[in-house]
């Protein structure tokens, strides 16, 4: 039979349209929808269990974002030939939608629930990255599984200087401004992207634009649910509470954890422990035949903890820590530390630091890139690893999960803005972040070592950058709220806003926010930024102290570059027939070279780790690609001799006609005897035959003119 299918359509402001349909496919999922614009098709699915786990006391949610490669007409590359784990991308763009999601779904609902978003159709005209969010809460809202959405996701980008929403590949990547922005009706949920320095006005002015066209987005699966019948959610009880339980552990511990808080311990390892006496202290009271649930009793007691933590801040204006709200930790930096590395740097602030590398490499470093959407090469790499040590715990090292590549590639953004052009710069790139404590803001210590290992490296950036991660604490019920600047991680796991902003002193490079509160107006949103740049225009104070700009020069052991651009027809000469020519030049000179062609123009570049090594490989790749010059002096190698002379190679490649006559000002009846192969001698180009491009060199031109001998009058007889 054939099946119902409803379908709703919304526009963006220029008009192009976006629309949603259920109930054709994937009909056994609890929800399902397929969005389309475009030519670009996303199937999103979402299941959730009837009942949670026992002892589950959260939500156990998965979201995968995965592109079939036929949604573009392509094979997958290796040797499997199939679509297997999640690739960074597809990672990065779950977690956009993981993020935008999360927060709605109710506090004790704790079923296992799964997203799915698959790529099923492409268009390089219609991103599917700002749509999956979108078709996620399109699956949820035609679901029975409770969520309080719906929410959306648009792409806002800057491209001179009109805002466009859901631009084309081609208008993102010329955008001085790229955002992702998730939204609910009324308030913004996430943020994440990158800008060329931009003020924090046009920041705030962005998101206002891109929250306009995510309300018509939310209406359109207000109505679908509607025609789909799904507006009520299924009925649940996950959570057995005690609210005379909850009522006496508040009464009774509510004073001692709040004056722990006032305590202000800054060693977090000494904080914990003093939060942790109070809890085992009344865990221990209890007799050992109470039917007091322990698992309640350490529930409501992170609660009260929370609260309490939350009301010193905005009762006193001060911090766990005992700091201000705009206070920053203490910074220590240093540079060159690892001596073989091409560049290093630490960064400390507070009880969180990063040690941080800089490696360059030749274009045979480039990333690979295979994707369906995407493929290609990344001249600019950054990873973050985030070991058990740095927080004290013992977890096995199984590879970055999702948290790692989503904060290096946070940092990665923020340090692009200022590396030298593509064009400009003939090194791969790779920096590296091994964080080592961690006590909040790690991804910012990630870019502000970045920072600090780039200009130790030598690498021509335009700008220190630094980050900072704000948080907020607010209290709906009084309307107070408080700003934090370089928030801890307690701040951050019991705050309402996780913000982090990079710049530098001319304007923001990157920012990621998560928010877990009702709403954030545009005000507060504006005064968050602005202590944001207060703060990261002190930390780059701090940061040039150790060093202010990049060094003027390489490492002794980094890889020199040279790029030399050449006329297209020369590529052939500079590689030889099999790569018999760059071969031998790599092999002579210890040289790696490159070769490709870029436009009309071909691209030479030429790394060393020596001056030496450098200057044979460059000699020899411009004696190939010279333009021979009439009237200039070469020195030349006989190749072969003839009966009329010889042919003499005078520039790599190029042989010409050394003529009998040519040789010496004396007359030659003979070859015999006069040159042989192989020998060294210079030569003048005299001249070049326009017809057939020949050479025609001369030895004599070079040697001086002898004398005509005078005639010698005869004496006559006697």
């Amino acid at each position: 039979m054939k099946p119902t299918v409803i379908s709703k359509t919304c526009k963006l402001p220029d008009g192009r349209e976006i629309t949603i349909e259920t109930g054709k496919l994937a009909r056994q999922a609890d929800g399902s929808v397929v969005l389309k614009m475009g030519n670009t098709m996303l199937l999103a699915t979402v299941v959730a269990k009837q009942d949670a786990m026992e002892g589950v006391d959260f939500l156990p949610l998965s979201v995968d974002y995965q592109e079939k490669f036929a949604a573009t007409g392509k094979i997958p590359g290796g040797f499997l030939k199939r679509e297997s784990k999640l690739s960074d991308y597809e990672i990065l763009i779950s977690r956009l939608v993981d993020r935008a999601i999360r927060p709605l779904f109710p506090s004790d609902f704790h079923a296992d629930t799964q997203v799915n978003i698959s790529l099923i159709s492409g268009d390089e005209n219609a991103l599917p990255d700002s749509l999956a969010a979108f078709a996620a809460s399109a699956a949820l809202s035609v679901s029975d599984i409770p969520f309080d959405g719906p929410i959306s996701e648009v792409r806002i980008a800057r491209v001179n200087g009109q805002f466009i929403v859901n631009p084309s590949l081609k208008d993102k990547e010329q955008a001085d401004i790229d955002l992702i922005v998730a939204a609910s009706v009324d308030k913004l949920l996430m943020v994440e992207g990158e800008m060329k320095e931009v003020s924090e006005d046009d920041m705030v002015h962005a998101l206002k634009i891109a929250h306009d066209a995510i309300k018509v987005q939310c209406e359109l699966q207000v109505e679908l649910a509607k025609s789909v019948g799904k507006e009520a959610k299924r009925t649940y009880n996950h959570e057995n509470n005690d609210e005379d339980l909850r009522k006496k552990m508040f009464d009774e511990l509510y004073p001692k954890v709040f004056e722990v808080a006032k305590q202000m311990i800054v060693n977090k390892n000494q904080r914990a422990e003093a939060f942790n006496k109070v809890e085992e202290d009344y865990l221990a009271q209890i007799p050992e035949d109470s039917t007091i649930n322990k698992d309640l009793v350490k529930k409501y007691y992170h609660d009260i903890q929370k609260k309490a933590s939350r009301d010193l801040t905005l009762q006193t204006g001060l911090r766990l820590d005992g700091r201000n709200t705009k206070q920053i930790r203490p910074i220590w930096s240093e540079v060159n530390y690892l001596p073989s590395a091409h560049g290093s740097a630490i960064f400390t602030r507070g009880e969180t630091q990063s040690l941080t590398t800089v490696t360059l490499g030749t274009k045979l470093d480039e990333q690979m890139i295979d994707g369906a959407m995407f493929e290609g090469s990344n001249k600019f790499i950054l990873h973050y690893n985030f070991p058990g040590f740095s927080t004290g715990e013992v977890k096995p090292n199984r590879g970055p999960g999702r948290r790692e590549v989503g904060h290096g590639n946070l940092a990665l953004r923020a340090l692009k803005q200022v590396l030298p052009a593509d064009a400009e710069n003939p090194y791969t790139i790779r920096v590296v972040s091994d964080i080592l404590e961690s006590n909040g803001s790690s991804s910012m210590a990630t870019v502000c070592a970045g920072t600090l290992a780039l200009m130790d490296a030598g690498v021509p950036i335009s700008g220190p950058v630094s980050g900072i991660a704000m948080g907020m604490i607010s209290d709906p019920t009084t309307g107070k709220y408080a700003i934090l600047s370089d928030i801890l991680g307690d701040e951050d796991h019991l705050g309402d806003m996780d913000f982090k902003v990079t710049g530098t002193e001319k304007g923001i490079t990157a920012c990621q926010m998560d928010l877990k509160v009702d709403g954030l107006t545009y005000e507060t949103l504006k005064e968050a930024l602005l202590q944001a740049k207060d703060g990261r225009l002190h930390i780059l104070n701090e940061m040039k102290k150790t060093i202010e700009k990049p060094n003027t020069d390489l490492k002794p052991h980094a890889p020199r570059a040279v790029t030399i651009t050449i006329d297209k027809d020369q590529i052939g000469a500079v590689i030889g027939p099999g790569g018999k020519i760059v071969q031998d030049i790599q092999a002579v000179s210890g040289a790696t070279v490159v070769i490709e062609e870029v436009g009309n123009k071909g691209v030479v570049n030429v790394f060393a780790t020596s001056k030496e090594s450098m200057d044979k490989a460059v000699s020899r790749i411009k004696g190939i690609v010279a333009v021979p010059e009439v009237g200039q002096v070469y020195d030349g190698k006989v190749k072969s001799i003839v009966q009329f002379g010889a042919f003499v190679e005078f520039m790599p490649g190029k042989d010409g006609l050394l003529h009998i006559s040519e040789i010496k000002w004396e007359r030659l009846e003979t070859m015999d005897g006069v040159l042989e192969v192989g020998e060294e001698i210079k030569v003048k180009l005299v001249e070049v035959d326009k017809k057939t491009g020949k050479f025609r060199l001369s030895r004599k031109a070079l040697l001086p003119k002898p004398e005509k001998k005078e005639n010698t009058p005869t004496t006559p007889e006697n």
